[in-house]
């Protein structure tokens, strides 16, 4: 195989198993291969084999399909009817804007918080992005607490516990990134 090739094979796995947050140790012993062998593999080192590829695919929870499917001409326009709720205690809304952004390399998520409503997310090796759609919240990081209004946005490293708290009388949403994706 082509050197290009096994670098951009190896390349995708790496982006993969650092968004599904695995160590290379973590995703050798759930696909029943070495580190050594995924590290390899990950710097485009050595070819693999399909079944070797398949055991690493199931780990991560990736379908063959999906790993070798183009990604030019991806879908780049998503519409609010692929949007999908998901439960999050204490939130009147916590929304995926992107279908399957768990295999991506950020993860957009709409929060929608009535009056006294907070969420939180714990550490994670990654960074965030919030920016406020509407209304005022506080957020809560590294034990200091910043407000942020309409149009004003925040940004952390995962390093500590980050908590959005609607703050005011009045509903508040914000648009929420994280990358790798973590929610």
């Amino acid at each position: 195989m082509a050197p290009e090739k096994l670098q951009e094979i190896g390349s995708r796995i790496r982006r993969l198993r650092t968004a599904a947050e695995m160590t290379q140790g973590e995703l050798a012993e759930r696909a029943d291969l070495t580190a050594g062998f995924i590290s390899q593999l990950e710097r485009g080192k050595v070819s693999i084999s399909i079944d070797s590829l398949i055991m690493i695919l199931d780990a991560l929870n990736i379908h063959i399909s999906d790993f070798f499917r183009p990604q030019r001409g991806a879908r780049v326009v998503f519409r609010d009817s692929e949007t999908v709720e998901l439960d999050r205690e204490g939130v009147s809304q916590f929304i995926a804007l992107v279908p399957g952004a768990a295999n991506r390399q950020m993860e957009p998520i709409r929060v929608h918080l009535a009056p006294g409503e907070s969420t939180s997310l714990e550490p994670f090796s990654g960074e965030q992005f919030g920016y406020v759609l509407s209304g005022r919240v506080a957020v809560h990081y590294a034990g200091r607490t910043d407000k942020a209004s309409k149009k004003q946005s925040f940004y952390a490293k995962g390093d500590y516990e980050l908590t959005i708290e609607n703050v005011s009388q009045r509903d508040a949403s914000f648009l929420w990134v994280t990358s790798p994706p973590f929610f």
